[in-house]
């Protein structure tokens, strides 16, 4: 028994070591696939994640944040400065993602002893802000249990919307008395709180900068002693996120309006784009560009921001900011128009502009515009728009520039070269061909007829059709385009094939189609109905509108021998000026961009040319008058238009005269074509004198006595970079808060 007792308890003590090997075997077994399944996970975040989690925190960690990175300069062709960055002393604020309003408030209280704050800007809304976040036990009790209730049981509210109605509540009880309780002192605080409250996350607010007295019309700066005292303060408690900088603010040296304006700090990104912006890294209240120049080359004058890094512990709080990258100054634009130039052609224009407002008949005159281009290349050596407006009882003529490529006008005569080469082109009229001025009697209508020809018959070529000016010589052509001969006293039938090829050949010349320009906002004019008739208006420019930018390019067209090039206003791009004295590295030359070539002889073009050249020089050129005797060689073509005024106010059309003028110089090589354009001169009745022409005259003789100056005094030297030049005059635009202020209600 006790043999086999033994036995059994050996063998009892065999299957628990078996049992017990087996279970570690489990064990083990299971440990090792758990620690395969980390080292596999963790190498699939580590290889296969990796990236896109580093990605993930740089985004949360390494943020671009809106320091004051100045914007690039803008300069004319000959390096003076147009537009600058004017520094200033600021003190900012700049909210964390865990700051809360009670933080802010602190803050605001502590500011409010070391500077003075403008507190014209406080709002309703602001008032309220500050009672409920001062009161706050008392403003719980505005709301009644009831009502509160009633608020927290709507189901259809979310609780934000719940928060918010409960909220919107509370200042609804609030009373005057109460919101005009605020000392002096505390109306600081409230101005200060607003400015913080209005900033975004992780992005510098500037709570006081240089800011207009609304009243008082002055300029309310960081004195030294509020900048001192608060930068040795930043350290302190209850100062977290101020910061004492230098901040900047554009300041223009020229009244053109197509340098275009900046939005404010304030007003930040403008609603419009501001989808367009955020996609882009922008925060919402980054300066940048709102119009024209400023806003077309947004994306090379904006700066790189600064890039930093904030340390944070482990509740998110953030403990120090680390500084990955410094951020960079905006490129800076070199133009193409000369700052002396441009303003000597503003005064030829305001000149004559007030001179013609004195004459009878200029009720509706109220602009006119010239815009000179380098032919061959494209740049706009000279734009200008003047706009007649009534300041204490007197006209003065303001800057309208934008108005050359936005507002489309019937152009007349000066469009007359196109019809003679789009006849050539369709095979209407063969170069030098001779047609019969005579009135064009059609059944049912008035007789129409050139200026100089009311009655009789007289036989025109090419050439003395442009020298003159023939009305009919054109209109017989819009006939041959048309299929048709004309044929007196009988009606007209002209299809829609006759308009598409006259449009097509005025387009391929730049008529009625966009420049390409480099400026936002170009407009095309205005393409009429194809009625039959109007087809022998189009043919004199008495029909479809164009813009005077259209006119100038046009015109570049012919001087350069039938090149389309788009035209520029910026030259250079180039990087910021390491030393104030020279201008940077040249990042990028707009070179001339090639829109088409039109589709005539080279033949047909010198004829064309030919014609206009008689219009300055020939027996009976309309344009002898003014050019006759000038010292250079040149071409061009005059121009009037019936057109028609009526505003708003009006019951009737008033039937005007629009006055053009177009041309190119010297001849052979043409350095310059010109293209002037006066709209509404005079009412039809009162319309005696083309002006242009004598306008026109003195822009030529101007222009060419400037290049003849420069040319004496300038030293090439090629190799050399050209040095930044101050200001061709001393007067300066300070583009203030005022003029991009917000609704503050």
């Amino acid at each position: 028994m006790r043999k086999t007792t033994k036995k059994r308890a050996q063998s009892m003590k065999a299957k628990q070591r078996a049992n017990l090997t087996f279970r570690m075997n489990i064990l083990f077994f299971s440990i090792f696939l758990l620690f395969t399944i980390l080292i596999l996970r963790l190498g699939f975040l580590q290889i296969v994640k990796g990236e896109n989690y580093a990605r993930d925190l740089e985004r949360t960690e390494e943020v671009a944040v809106n320091t004051s990175v100045p914007r690039g300069r803008l300069y004319d062709s000959e390096g003076r400065i147009l537009v600058d960055n004017k520094p200033q002393k600021v003190i900012t604020y700049t909210k964390m993602q865990t700051t809360t309003s009670a933080d802010m408030l602190k803050t605001a209280k502590k500011l409010s002893k070391l500077i003075e704050k403008d507190t014209k800007n406080i709002t309703k809304s602001d008032r309220q802000d500050y009672w409920l976040q001062k009161n706050d036990e008392e403003a719980k009790k505005l709301v009644t249990d009831k009502e509160r209730q009633e608020i927290e049981n709507n189901e259809e509210l979310t609780k934000a919307e719940k928060n918010r109605a409960i909220d919107r509540l509370q200042r609804s009880k609030l009373t005057e008395e109460q919101l005009n309780s605020f000392t002096p002192e505390e109306e600081e605080i409230i101005a200060i709180y607003r400015e913080m409250a209005t900033g975004y996350a992780l992005s510098p607010q500037i709570i006081k900068g240089d800011e207009m007295n609304k009243e008082e019309g002055d300029i309310l700066e960081v004195t030294a002693e509020e900048f001192a005292r608060v930068s040795e303060r930043l350290g302190e408690a209850d100062m977290t996120g101020v910061n004492t900088t230098t901040d900047w603010r554009r300041v223009k040296n020229s009244t053109l309006a197509v340098l275009g304006s900046v939005s404010s700090p304030k007003k930040g990104l403008p609603n419009e784009r501001l989808n367009y912006f955020l996609s882009r890294d922008y925060t919402r209240n980054d300066r940048v560009g709102t119009s024209y120049i400023e806003q077309q080359y947004e994306e090379v004058l904006q700066g790189q921001k600064s890039v930093v890094k904030n340390i944070t512990d482990g509740k998110g709080r953030v403990m120090d900011v680390e500084t990955v990258y410094e951020g960079k100054p905006g490129n800076e634009l070199v133009l193409t128009t000369d700052s002396q130039v441009q303003l000597e052609m503003e005064a030829i224009v305001e000149k004559q502009l007030l001179q013609m407002k004195n004459n009878r008949g200029t009720d509706y005159l109220t602009s006119a515009f010239l815009i000179i281009l380098d032919p061959y290349t494209g740049d706009v050596l000279s734009l200008v728009g003047k706009k007649l407006e009534k300041e204490n009882g007197k006209w003065v003529a303001n800057d309208y520039a934008y108005g050359a490529f936005k507002t489309g006008y019937e152009l007349g005569s000066t469009v007359k070269p196109a019809t003679v080469l789009t006849a050539y082109r369709e095979n209407a009229i063969e170069v030098g061909e001779y047609l019969v001025d005579e009135p064009i009697r059609i059944k049912g209508s008035s007789p129409k007829s050139s200026v100089f020809n009311r009655n009789g018959r007289i036989r025109l070529n090419d050439l003395t059709a442009l020298e003159r000016s023939s009305n009919v010589y054109m209109f017989k052509i819009a006939y041959a385009l048309a299929g048709k001969t004309y044929q007196p006293n009988q009606p007209i039938y002209f299809g829609e094939d006759a308009f598409l090829k006259m449009r097509n050949g005025y387009a391929q010349m730049g008529l009625g189609v966009p420049t390409g320009i480099d400026l936002p906002g170009e407009s095309t004019g205005f393409i009429g109905q194809n009625e039959s008739g109007k087809l022998l208006d189009l043919s004199i420019g008495q029909y479809d509108t164009y813009t005077p930018l259209q006119l100038a390019q046009y015109t570049a067209t012919i001087a350069n021998g039938g090149t389309r090039i788009q035209p520029h206003i910026v030259k250079e791009i180039r990087e910021p000026s390491e030393d104030g004295v020279t201008l940077g590295k040249l990042v990028k030359e707009i070179t001339p961009t090639v829109l088409n070539v039109i589709d005539n002889s080279q033949e047909e073009i010198n004829q064309v040319r030919k014609g206009m050249q008689r219009v300055y020089f020939g027996d009976k050129g309309t344009g002898r008058g003014a050019f006759g005797s000038a010292p250079f060689t040149a071409a061009g073509k005059t121009g009037t238009a019936q057109s028609y005024y009526k505003d708003s106010t009006m019951e009737k059309s008033v039937q005007t005269v629009n006055l053009t003028h177009i041309g190119f110089a010297p001849y052979d090589n043409p350095e310059i074509a010109y293209a002037i354009v006066v709209p509404q001169a005079f009412t039809e009745s009162t319309y005696k004198t083309n002006y242009t022409s004598a306008m026109a005259r003195e822009v030529v003789d101007t222009y060419f006595d400037i290049q003849k100056k420069k040319n004496e005094l300038e030293t090439n030297d090629s190799t050399s970079t050209p040095s930044i030049k101050p200001a061709f005059t001393n007067d300066q635009i300070d583009e203030s808060d005022e003029k991009n202020k917000t609704d503050e209600e």
